[in-house]
């Protein structure tokens, strides 16, 4: 049933569809505490929630994390159910127990899934973040797609900084010199070190072919 979602209509402003078994969550309760109408659907899916603006959302709690990694086989469903004219965010729980399994997490997301990823603390939290971007849907989205290319989101910039060796400026020239994320990551050391030298050039090549399994 993954491309179930496609087929239901976006929500009008103002309004939230919402995966069945979330009725009485604290992330609906929040929800409706904003001003947010929220309707709910049997069957949508691998997709938790949809708004406006027709972004879909998967929501990956801590529970999730820590239980294993059947939930990368869910993210690779959600990724490929949707279409183009689709905007898939993934919200996770970030807490104290999920913290050392989050950035092989964000990773796997991020860079070779190529899906926006927003962290949460709680559901409470979660809840501030989709009435936000429901109230804004009749603005410009900070989370749909400026290119085909992802990677001038801040998210991977901010992602790259974390390799050894890699500050913002050779972030930034990494991010300048390869027009797709897929360029990136089948990026060659020798193309590599021309860009940011041998040691940072070796860092990044193991940070993108670590395995994420």
């Amino acid at each position: 049933m993954e491309s179930r979602a496609l087929c239901i209509a976006a929500p009008p402003l103002g309004h939230l569809i919402a995966l069945e078994r979330w009725s009485g969550s604290a992330v609906v309760e929040n929800l409706q505490g904003a001003g947010v109408k929220v309707v709910f659907e049997k069957e949508m899916g691998v997709v938790d929630f949809l708004l406006p603006n027709r972004s879909c959302v998967l929501y990956v709690s801590e529970c999730d994390i820590i239980a294993g990694n059947a939930y990368k086989r869910k993210l690779v469903r959600f990724r490929n159910a949707n279409s183009s004219s689709v905007q898939e965010v993934v919200v996770v729980e970030r807490s104290h127990l999920s913290e050392q399994y989050f950035p092989s997490l964000q990773r796997f997301v991020v860079l070779e899934l190529g899906l926006t990823l927003l962290p949460v603390s709680d559901q409470r939290e979660a809840a501030q973040l989709l009435s936000q971007m429901v109230h804004s849907a009749g603005r410009d989205n900070p989370f749909r797609r400026r290119s085909v290319s992802r990677l001038y989101e801040p998210q991977l910039l901010l992602l790259l900084q974390q390799i050894p060796g890699v500050g913002e400026v050779k972030a930034s020239s990494l991010l300048h010199s390869f027009s797709s994320l897929q360029e990136l990551c089948g990026a060659g050391l020798p193309q590599l070190e021309a860009l940011v030298g041998h040691a940072a050039a070796q860092q990044i090549h193991t940070f993108l072919h670590a395995d994420l399994v």
